[in-house]
């Protein structure tokens, strides 16, 4: 049996580029990540990532992960990346139990669904190799962040089991706000960030679920909520008792934070 997993990631992934700009400081975290993060080898890894919004909560279901290339007019060479990865089908399984289990309906499979660029660009620094089995799931951004705390919530007990919950978004993620003159720090990305910095080291994790009204500049940070929902369920997959961590923390074109944190599950959780 798998060894429990007490930790659950939420990870910046930033600008496609981070597949291949030796620049970024975060491509340079994510590449030291079984050194100097996370060693353990977990027995899968189930992504919830910002780049696959469905309406009702959909997994994949594969038994080999095809490398999805959603992003369009970057450098060449990124469309030549792969990340063959094992599918990891029985995950998608008990993944589907447990939120049904937990009242939320109906579970889609998708059979034919890979790994879209919020998973694998990642994963592909963090585990070169692309031997572990990976599962995906959904956002819903017709629902709320609560709603998706819930899911984490639900999700929970994978841990025991041996798998890997990693939320994959941005911290802040306003494209059409980029600085691409000007790289330095936008007020607001830089108030929103910070905000949420402290919301999360200090576990009010009920004003991380309302940010729309709790945090300053949100709508600006986030004018669609794709890549902020994967942090609630990483939330709440970890517990409202868990302590976070600030595990890496850098900046793109000015409004792009990398801002990426571990949930240490409370042992009383």
């Amino acid at each position: 049996m798998a060894a429990a997993i007490k930790d659950v990631f939420y990870i910046s992934h930033g600008s496609p580029t981070l597949s291949i700009d030796e620049s970024l400081p975060a491509r340079h975290f994510l590449k030291s990540w079984k050194e100097k993060v996370f060693s353990q080898r977990p027995k899968a890894i189930l992504v919830i990532s910002g780049h696959w919004e469905t309406d009702e909560p959909t997994v994949n279901v594969v038994d080999r992960s095809d490398t999805i290339y959603d992003f369009y007019g970057f450098p060449q060479p990124m469309y030549q990346l792969k990340y063959p990865t094992p599918g990891a089908p029985e995950l998608a399984k008990r993944v589907k139990e447990l939120l049904e289990a937990s009242g939320f309906g109906t579970v889609k499979e998708d059979r034919e669904r890979g790994l879209d660029h919020g998973a694998w660009v990642p994963l592909m620094l963090m585990y070169p190799e692309a031997d572990i089995p990976v599962c995906q799931l959904s956002v819903q951004t017709n629902r709320d962040g609560t709603y998706h705390y819930n899911v984490g919530r639900a999700l929970a007990p994978l841990k025991e089991e041996g798998i890997l919950i990693m939320g994959s978004g941005s911290a802040t993620h306003n494209l059409r706000a980029l600085r691409f003159k000007d790289g330095t720090v936008a007020p607001w990305a830089a108030e929103f960030d910070a905000w949420l910095k402290d919301a999360l080291l200090s576990g009010r994790y009920e004003d991380v679920n309302r940010y729309e009204e709790k945090a300053p500049h949100a709508k600006v940070a986030h004018p669609w909520p794709d890549h902020f929902y994967p942090l609630h369920v990483a939330m709440g997959a970890a517990g409202d008792k868990s302590k976070a961590e600030l595990i890496h923390h850098s900046w793109q074109l000015g409004t792009l934070s990398y801002a990426s944190y571990r949930f240490t599950t409370a042992a009383s959780c």
